[in-house]
């Protein structure tokens, strides 16, 4: 196979191409971001979770094809669409193989979601109550805070903890605490991890769910990141752990993180009990509104293709390698930043605690200072990190090489 068929390192200028990341700069309502940077610096998009990568030409081959038919009606979904996720999921992503996650996955299974966030408010609402609390760990992905907020439920959190060795871990015990002191009955997990990068091994998943069971709570699953798994760090679907995950655990999948395709909307739950998954799907269809696009159909069937794993499997050895370089980098020119080495996705969740103590700097203060050289990265405050920044590594490598070469020289000194 060529390692090289596939483009990874050319700049793509994605100004004036709807790119929120880019365009977006200057009319955001986030604190402290973005902002335009001085002049003499270019802008390197570090902050919202998208690549900047061209898609698997296979997505684009795909849309185009069905684009050259020139009706675009009321349709149905096709069996292509569904035979396309079982493949995918029953397959090897990438070049991990042996890794066989959903092997009875069957259509009845799966069904159509807009977003993952309609998906989990639908979810919440199904198994919770107004007022209610559910578990979330700390850090984690702002939007599902809101999800809850936004549904009159209340957020517990439990922090994730570094080990010795700088891997993050759950801390059981804290979980257990917090279920049986805030009667919870519903989490929200992120498997792999945002902002984090932790890709969980089995036997976490397995202990985490026979402490769920013993306390009778559901997960709402968040797996969008499942393919984003690096070399010897394999995803492991978390309802293939236990049979009360396969009958307590409602997964969300996209195509999205995988092909950076968010823009074409369309995602998809995995659930197997029949009762959860007629009650969430019910509520989606209530809106009159999660219903598929005829395009991101096609997307989907494109990328979850063999041309697709290629691709994926490329794309992840850049993830990779960017990963290796940022912490190779931290580790000699930036002192008093911590950070644990990504195991999947394109995030990286740097911990700037140590040289906002030497420094007497404030985290805003060092956030504007990157966003003044041309760095666009996110405070870490959103993502239940008061001394943390969340960074989007998913560019070519040069361009990482400059991000953290301007930290370096301007940033953290």
């Amino acid at each position: 196979m060529d390692s090289n068929r596939f483009d990874f390192t050319s700049i793509m200028d994605r100004r004036g191409r709807d790119a929120y990341a880019v365009d977006g700069v200057g009319k955001s309502k986030w604190q402290f971001e973005p902002q335009s940077p001085k002049d003499g610096f270019d802008f390197i998009p570090m902050w919202v979770a998208d690549m900047n990568f061209p898609t698997c030409p296979a997505v684009t081959d795909a849309i185009i094809k069905r684009a050259k038919h020139p009706a675009f009606g009321y349709f149905d979904i096709s069996d292509e669409y569904y035979e396309s996720i079982i493949r995918w999921r029953q397959g090897a992503p990438s070049d991990r193989e042996g890794v066989m996650p959903h092997r009875d996955l069957k259509r009845e299974y799966i069904g159509y979601e807009n977003g993952v966030h309609g998906f989990v408010t639908s979810a919440v609402q199904v198994l919770t109550k107004p007022g209610e609390n559910i578990l979330l760990h700390s850090p984690n992905y702002v939007g599902f805070r809101s999800d809850t907020w936004n549904q009159g439920r209340k957020c517990v959190f439990s922090p994730l903890k570094m080990d010795e060795q700088g891997i993050w871990r759950m801390d059981l015990a804290d979980m257990a605490k917090k279920i049986e002191e805030n009667d919870i009955h519903v989490m929200i997990f992120c498997s792999p991890q945002n902002p984090s990068g932790r890709v969980w091994e089995r036997f976490e998943l397995e202990a985490m769910m026979e402490m769920l069971e013993a306390h009778g709570v559901y997960v709402i699953c968040d797996e969008i990141w499942a393919d984003l798994a690096f070399e010897g760090h394999p995803h492991t679907p978390l309802q293939d752990v236990s049979p009360y995950a396969r009958e307590h655990v409602l997964a969300a999948y996209a195509p999205s993180k995988t092909f950076n395709i968010a823009g074409l909307i369309g995602s998809y739950h995995i659930i197997y009990n029949d009762e959860l998954r007629e009650k969430v799907t019910s509520h989606g269809l209530l809106t009159n509104y999660n219903e598929i696009n005829v395009l991101s159909m096609h997307a989907l069937i494109g990328g979850y293709s063999e041309m697709g794993r290629e691709w994926l499997g490329e794309l992840n050895r850049t993830l990779e390698g960017n990963g290796s370089y940022a912490m190779d980098y931290i580790g000699q020119h930036l002192p008093g930043v911590k950070v644990a080495r990504p195991q999947g996705t394109y995030m990286m969740w740097l911990d700037v605690s140590g040289y906002l103590k030497e420094s007497g700097r404030s985290l805003e203060e060092v956030l504007k200072a990157g966003w003044d050289v041309g760095v666009g990265w996110q405070s870490g405050v959103f993502f239940e990190g008061p001394t943390h920044i969340r960074l989007n590594l998913a560019s070519p490598l040069s361009r990482i090489q400059e991000a953290f070469e301007r930290m370096g020289r301007y940033v953290f000194v």
